[in-house]
């Protein structure tokens, strides 16, 4: 048991230099503190439990599947839009064998599993998932935008081209319409 601790603890402890790394395509449009893959890792795994809520799919199991989507980026950090025309990266379903081969069984398979399934985008929650990832860069594009970063457009229309779910685009669609704090307004109402 105490190798098996150890690999565990191990890959824990690499899973947490995605709270670290920044998502680096940002720093393209002067975004001078940007958002770490685990930041957008949650945000995508929220999403596309609502998305797979509203599209009739397991929320869950999309929540899980965009939990693990970018779990890759603690070995090859976030590549560039721009820079992948360049440099090709190994394979995300490589990049988390490599991760977890020294993992228990079970462990290993949960992880792997879920990656080849979102890769794949195969399943509903797959769909829900990969979209909810583009949906999240839209937010995210929009909130910076808002908060003066100029020359997000490209990052806006992208995401909206990528979508595949009725209710992802929907969401974009409102997304656009209205401000990113539109719903502190709402809150702040009193209640009838």
């Amino acid at each position: 048991m105490g190798d098996e601790l150890r690999d565990v603890t191990g890959f824990l402890y690499e899973m947490g230099l995605l709270k670290r790394f920044k998502r680096t395509g940002w720093s393209t449009v002067g975004v001078p503190l940007p958002e770490s893959i685990a930041d957008h890792s949650f945000r995508v795994s929220v999403i596309a439990s609502v998305i797979a809520a509203m599209e009739g799919a397991d929320p869950q199991r999309a929540s899980f599947l965009a939990l693990w989507h970018d779990s890759q980026e603690t070995r090859t950090t976030d590549i560039p839009h721009l820079t992948k025309r360049y440099v090709a990266a190994a394979p995300n379903q490589d990049v988390t064998a490599d991760q977890v081969r020294a993992l228990p069984s079970v462990v290993a398979d949960l992880v792997s599993s879920a990656v080849t399934e979102y890769e794949a985008a195969e399943t509903p929650e797959a769909r829900c998932a990969r979209d909810a990832d583009k949906l999240e860069c839209l937010l995210q594009a929009r909130e910076y935008e808002e908060q003066g970063h100029a020359n997000v457009q490209s990052w806006i229309d992208s995401s909206i081209n990528s979508l595949n779910t009725s209710t992802a685009k929907a969401i974009a669609a409102e997304a656009l319409s209205q401000n990113t704090l539109a719903w502190l307004e709402h809150a702040r109402k009193p209640t009838p």
